[in-house]
């Protein structure tokens, strides 16, 4: 006879495994996988840093754990269109208090289905889980591209009601 905690241990384990971990991550609130992830419940940076897109050296923006940073080009200012299956592939950068270093964008907050979301001179920003420090692997994937500190503002002549400014900057050069 099984004991049951073991079998729901067992179920839990596999199901982690069927995710590819992020499940765990999520699970680990911020630990140290939330910095591979780019999900935080605390604070998040974002800085500039170097990577080879498309062949080229190019300075990009990075989180706090030097994973590249893409913006998904039929988002909003205010909504984020990355659901399911592909939300699972490109995790949401979410912080509450985000910070900006080398970057001189505007950074914002945006409260929708991922929580405390986090905008580069409006475009709302992702990871992906393919990446690893360094490295860009999803420039032009899914309609996701990696975002510069060049990166044009979402025109709007008014902030959306769930934008909050997160750190006071000025605007980058266009992209």
């Amino acid at each position: 006879m099984r004991h049951p905690k073991l079998i729901i241990a067992g179920i839990g384990l596999a199901a982690v495994a069927a995710v590819g971990g992020i499940a765990a991550a999520a699970a680990g609130g911020t630990s140290a996988s939330s910095a591979t992830t780019g999900h935080s419940t605390t604070s998040a940076t974002v800085r500039t840093g170097s990577a080879t897109v498309a062949g080229k050296t190019e300075t990009i923006l990075v989180n706090s754990g030097g994973l590249p940073l893409y913006f998904y080009r039929p988002d909003t200012a205010a909504t984020s269109l990355v659901t399911g299956g592909v939300a699972a592939l490109w995790p949401a950068l979410t912080s509450a208090a985000p910070t900006a270093a080398g970057a001189t964008g505007k950074l914002t907050v945006v409260n929708d289905v991922h929580g405390h979301q986090v905008a580069y001179n409006g475009h709302l920003l992702y990871t992906f889980t393919s990446d690893h420090a360094g490295q860009v692997t999803g420039q032009g994937v899914q309609n996701f591209f990696v975002a510069t500190p060049g990166l044009a503002p979402i025109a709007s002549s008014t902030a959306p009601a769930g934008m909050v400014p997160a750190t006071p900057s000025t605007h980058g050069y266009g992209y």
